[in-house]
């Protein structure tokens, strides 16, 4: 299936392409791999949640963060291969949550981000998966996820 046209029929844009905020490039590609760096659950570039789970943000919040962090993933690994549908699989998902003391609900949060990827690539979204629970991530964000795809070999 198209990927563009499954994103439509889940009533989902692909934003533009993150801006980097220092030193580094959205995505990179080496080989038949490419490895987004760390996006946050931003729309136009204002975050949708601010806080900490278990105390400022609720789980249902984290996994629309860590949707629409994925979406913003995406997005940068778009701007390095030019069509999404070059994605051979997802081979890795790694989720940082912003979290009070005493939440454990990590795996609940970035279940927002992997469903979304089975969602919308079926068994190519099936991927290995780390949720990790910090103190604080870049400007209040609850979420944080990187993405690692594999793409097709003759793709850009």
């Amino acid at each position: 299936m198209d990927i563009y046209a499954r994103l439509q029929e889940l009533g989902l844009e692909l934003p533009k392409a993150p801006v980097p905020v220092a030193s580094y490039v959205v995505a990179k590609r080496s080989g038949d791999v490419v490895y987004a760096s760390g996006q946050t659950g931003t729309v136009q570039g204002q975050l949708q949640h601010k806080g900490k789970l278990g105390r400022d943000v609720s789980i249902l919040e984290g996994q629309e963060s860590a949707r629409l962090s994925v979406l913003n993933c995406l997005a940068a690994i778009e701007s390095v291969i030019g069509d999404l549908n070059n994605i051979a699989e997802v081979v890795r998902l790694t989720g940082f949550v912003a979290s009070a003391e005493g939440f454990g609900e990590q795996p609940a949060v970035i279940e927002g981000a992997s469903r979304l990827l089975l969602d919308l690539f079926g068994e190519k979204g099936q991927h290995a998966r780390s949720a990790i629970g910090v103190a604080e991530l870049p400007f209040g964000a609850p979420v944080e996820v990187e993405l690692i795809v594999r793409v097709d070999e003759g793709a850009n």
